[in-house]
């Protein structure tokens, strides 16, 4: 299976150089690299591309704002959205994620992580930059400012290894190696807690893990 990929950035030596990286794999397709937020949602609508690599700051829409439209939760055929981008602000992260985005990266973690975080899109995996994750841990660790949600159903003890190694930013494969599961029932499992804590992604479930305490001890 190939995966199709729309690149948008402002500036065209990136959209080269990102282009140049995944076509080297022999599983990734560049469907359409494009200059400017209005192209990315025109185009990602069109073609429908399995992910969306897409800047911050672009003419016309911000990367933020097309992950919105393309990826929030209010879509109802979202498309995997991969944020890069030079800056890393918090409130950056964050609107991302909220956004629906599947993925956050600077643009200098290299060609390895950016095919990594193509790939873990395309199989519902969500990949953000090492120096991130510390930040948004931390973040998440903070006392949260509103009560955070209980479960529908009480998480039973399988659910919540899966959920701590989620938060830890595992992957489906690292938390099957970890826990003796097949892959089949870590998605079993995570598709049993997002539907106990309203979460929408792995983000949500690993933000819902450290804010309610769960990694506390982890």
């Amino acid at each position: 299976m190939t995966i199709r990929v729309l690149i948008a950035d402002d500036q065209e030596m990136v959209r080269a150089g990102f282009r140049m990286i995944l076509e080297a794999q022999p599983d990734i397709e560049v469907v359409a690299d494009v200059p400017n937020g209005v192209e990315a949602l025109r185009r990602a609508t069109e073609l429908r591309p399995d992910v969306c690599l897409l800047d911050i700051r672009m003419p016309g829409l911000d990367g933020l704002e097309v992950t919105r439209r393309l990826a929030g939760p209010d879509v109802a055929d979202p498309l995997k959205v991969v944020i890069v981008t030079t800056f890393d602000l918090d409130e950056y992260v964050a609107t991302a994620l909220a956004g629906g985005a599947s993925g956050f990266l600077l643009k200098d973690a290299g060609p390895a992580l950016l095919v990594e975080a193509i790939k873990a899109a395309d199989r519902g995996d969500a990949l953000v930059s090492p120096q991130i994750t510390v930040r948004l841990l931390k973040h998440f660790s903070a006392p949260a400012k509103s009560p955070v949600r209980q479960p529908v159903d009480a998480l039973t003890e399988r659910e919540v290894d899966v959920v701590r190694e989620v938060a830890r930013g595992c992957t489906n494969t690292e938390i099957g190696a970890e826990l003796f599961m097949s892959l089949s029932t870590v998605k079993t499992h995570l598709a049993a807690v997002q539907q106990k804590i309203g979460a929408r992604n792995r983000v949500e479930i690993a933000a819902w893990a450290w804010r309610s305490g769960m990694m506390a001890d982890g």
